[in-house]
């Protein structure tokens, strides 16, 4: 779900072995204008499809109609085969053997498009070929025949889910998705009991990893990036991990949510260790953790990093842009947190402040509804809107995927 999830930019990992920050893209100069339907004003190299179909999934989950040309922007990315590569500067030239396109933006764009509605044949397309690319082990990584990872491999079931497909019959070998999540989830041993790793390491060794344990605990569950809060659960109430059943996709949420849960309690954040210098939090992670555990029905935790996001993350969001606003948006949503009055912020107005104006809002039609009889003072105000490009309105780093050794 970052996709819930982390606040910076997705790379290829199999190409540069770990994910970029989003902060470290550089803005354009003038002779490097990127195209006026993206969100965001750093280079979309590596995460223009993600950030993209994040900042529109969020602002359909607000109630905000995104703006045409940004939608058909989302679209014109998607190559022949279905996939979407991060970034094609030239939309009308064929994707070629050497673009590199990869699951988790092809994902996140199924789930902004089938969320819009009206893109059957681009998101058929899409799940077609993200099925062709399934691992053997029932998952997907980041690239096709990429070891499969947490992360990848929930992004993706996020997707099917959304498309109306039912993961658990999506196989590869007679191994399905959730076959794939649970030979990532550590055991309930030792302090880490419960959390998911991103990929074995080289000697086939589970690390706990935050980000992947909140898209881990999605994945198992089912869902996608906006989820609503789920039902408050036994175990969400601090049922203690169990082991024995960690081959069930239902226990395994239930033991990710428990390790999120205990990471959170400290602080209300999750941190980010930086070498050379003292762990600062994760902003991104954190929002991705609050989605998930709202997810699963562990309310009270979720809540309560939830209010130091509302807290601390305006800084870190503004740097961050798009994706991150998204982020903050999706975990406001799950906990049914005012995304406008977000710790005295507009999350939904910050966010269309970084793309085209969107075209109307819920708030917009229900005030014109109630509008009818006047009928000049309507028109007008379409007036107005048409020539102004006025938009009243207001959503998975890019998710930061950190690989672990």
């Amino acid at each position: 779900m970052n996709v819930r999830r982390s606040a910076a930019v997705l790379a290829a990992v199999a190409v540069i072995g770990a994910a970029t920050p989003a902060a470290a893209a550089p803005s354009p100069s003038p002779s490097q204008a990127f195209p006026s339907a993206l969100y965001g004003d750093k280079d979309p190299q590596y995460d223009g499809v993600w950030r993209q179909s994040l900042a529109l999934l969020a602002q359909h989950t607000v109630g905000v109609k995104p703006a045409a040309k940004s939608v058909e922007w989302l679209v014109r990315q998607q190559c022949a085969d279905g996939s979407f590569a991060p970034y094609r500067a030239d939309p009308t030239t064929a994707c070629e053997a050497k673009t590199m396109v990869d699951t988790n933006q092809t994902a996140a764009a199924v789930q902004a498009l089938t969320a819009l509605g009206g893109h059957d044949a681009v998101t058929g397309k899409a799940v077609t070929w993200l099925k062709s690319v399934q691992n053997k082990d029932g998952g997907w990584g980041y690239t096709p025949g990429g070891a499969s990872d947490t992360n990848s491999t929930s992004v993706v079931i996020g997707a099917l889910t959304a498309a109306g497909e039912k993961p658990q019959q999506v196989e590869k070998g007679g191994k399905s998705p959730y076959d794939a999540l649970l030979t990532l989830a550590l055991g309930c041993d030792g302090d880490d009991a419960g959390a998911f790793a991103f990929q074995p390491d080289e000697k086939g060794e589970l690390a706990a990893n935050a980000d992947a344990t909140a898209a881990g605990v999605l994945g198992t569950l089912g869902k996608g990036m906006v989820v609503k809060p789920g039902a408050r659960t036994e175990a969400a109430k601090g049922q203690a991990c169990e082991g024995k059943n960690k081959k069930t996709p239902e226990q395994a949420a239930a033991n990710g949510a428990g390790y999120l849960a205990k990471a959170l309690a400290e602080d209300g954040h999750l941190t980010s260790p930086t070498p050379g210098s003292d762990p600062q939090p994760d902003y991104g992670n954190t929002a991705d953790a609050v989605v998930a555990l709202a997810a699963h029905g562990d309310t009270g935790q979720a809540a309560k990093s939830l209010r130091w996001l509302e807290k601390n993350s305006a800084a870190w969001a503004a740097q961050n842009g798009p994706a991150a606003y998204a982020q903050l948006i999706f975990a406001a949503h799950a906990t049914g947190t005012n995304p406008r009055d977000f710790g005295g912020t507009d999350l939904v107005k910050r966010l269309n402040a970084t793309g085209p104006a969107p075209q109307t809002t819920e708030k917009t039609r229900a005030t014109d509804e109630k509008s009818d009889s006047d009928v000049f003072g309507v028109w007008w105000y379409v007036g107005v809107c048409l020539v102004a490009g006025v938009g009243i309105g207001f959503l998975f780093s890019g998710r930061r995927k950190r690989q672990q050794p």
